[in-house]
């Protein structure tokens, strides 16, 4: 008989990007032209002087163990680079370096939240929260984010949580949003960090798409008066310098919470690679202005999808704030055709047509809340973005292809139609 698994992994969940990426590669093997909407990475290579600097490091020998917290070079890197991109007044104390910045959720609940506690979460939200929330057995709250609230966070529920929930302890913060593109502005800000200040209250603030703002610049919880003690925001070379195959980030916070994150990654991880850290290192001192031209890319991608999935009947999209996807309301086709989006999605790859497909997330991969919606990434080529929101135009009218679809795929039913929420647009 073999060992009883903990109840904690019989519940967690995978990432869906990484789900339907498989489905999608599968299916794609069996020789059908598969439209990949569905990953969030990069199209593009990594800058030069990243790869320069990596193989540099390799062939110099700096393939061995290095310092848990990270090398001085990427540290002192990084508190240069947040100082001049968003403002801060840090050092390289401030400073902890990561296999990309997911670890940092971990690290964030393993140094403040107990079993019990409450963890204010935005939802839709990035689904590895859940696990790493329950992993301490803490409480995930949820706040609904709105289309007609441009999916700015409600602050009316952050300060219903510390008042009203026994033990509120920490909020995760996503801006600019995955999956919905929201963004929180100045005003949004600063109305948290008045609420939290002062209070036995950590947040961490997950920043990978700083860099992909589309109107103004990206802000940091980091900037506003007291918040540097009780923030974590974490930070990717994966969107901004197309170097996700690098795992990559680093986090910025208080040097006293760094020095605990320096601990726990010191018994969990040993340390991130010597030779990545100085790539990254080379891309933040000499890569702006690749990863600036990248970005450009993005908005025009963004802007041509978002246009092009506006003229499908049945479906609204909010411009996003920031980040490379498109988050579309599909409620009205969904309701119409009896499917979830979730369904809806899986359609699109597999049953809408036996020699086409387009991978993308229903809503649900990111919470209740994101049922009635699709994930699109912008992560392809101009004109297949282009193929993609024709090809779903054409896709959502096939009734009996989606009613032979629900007849083999029962679970994708929609039991009650999704609520409207218009998004704002203009």
């Amino acid at each position: 008989m073999p060992p009883s698994l903990t109840r904690f992994s019989a519940t967690v969940k995978p990432e869906g990007a990484f789900t339907v990426l498989a489905a999608a590669r599968r299916v794609a093997a069996a020789g059908k032209d598969v439209i990949e909407l569905e990953i969030g990475d990069s199209p593009f290579p990594s800058p030069d002087a990243a790869v320069d600097a990596g193989v540099e490091a390799i062939r110099a020998g700096r393939t061995t163990y290095g310092p848990s917290g990270g090398l001085p070079e990427l540290r002192a890197a990084a508190a240069a680079y947040v100082n001049e991109e968003h403002g801060l007044s840090v050092t390289a104390d401030h400073v902890i370096a990561g296999p990309g910045a997911k670890t940092f959720e971990q690290l964030f609940c393993d140094a403040f939240v107990e079993p019990d506690d409450g963890v204010l979460v935005f939802s839709p939200y990035f689904p590895t929260y859940a696990a790493n929330i329950g992993r301490r057995g803490a409480r995930m709250v949820l706040s609904n984010l709105r289309a007609s609230r441009a999916f700015r966070p409600n602050l009316d529920d952050v300060r219903r949580f510390l008042e009203d929930d026994p033990r509120p302890k920490a909020i995760f913060l996503n801006s600019p949003h995955n999956p919905t593109g929201g963004v929180a502005t100045e005003d949004d800000l600063r109305g948290l960090a008045d609420l939290i200040r002062g209070r036995n209250v950590a947040v961490f603030a997950d920043e990978p798409y700083d860099c992909m703002v589309w109107e103004g610049r990206h802000r940091s919880l980091l900037a506003q008066p007291g918040m540097l003690e009780q923030t974590v925001a974490a930070y990717t070379f994966s969107k901004s310098f197309s170097m996700s195959g690098w795992r990559l980030g680093y986090a910025v916070s208080s040097p006293e919470t760094i020095k605990v994150f320096d601990l726990l990654t010191n018994v969990a991880l040993s340390c991130v690679p010597p030779f990545t850290q100085l790539a990254g290192a080379a891309a933040l001192a000499r890569g702006r202005q690749y990863r600036d031209e990248r970005m450009r890319d993005f908005h025009r991608k963004v802007e041509l999808l978002v246009a092009g999935v506006n003229t499908i009947e049945g479906v609204s999209c909010l411009m996003p704030g920031g980040t490379f996807y498109v988050f579309p309301s599909v409620a009205e086709v969904c309701n119409r055709a009896g499917i979830t989006s979730h369904g809806l999605a899986m359609y699109l790859l597999e049953g809408a047509d036996d020699a086409v497909g387009v991978a993308c997330l229903g809503g649900e991969c990111f919470g209740e809340a994101g049922g009635g919606f699709l994930r699109l990434s912008c992560a392809q080529p101009d004109e297949r973005l282009v193929e993609a929101v024709s090809f779903i135009a054409e896709a959502v009218t096939r009734r009996d292809r989606i009613t032979a679809y629900l007849d083999a795929h029962p679970d994708h039913r929609l039991a009650a139609p999704y609520a409207i929420d218009a998004p704002v647009t203009g």
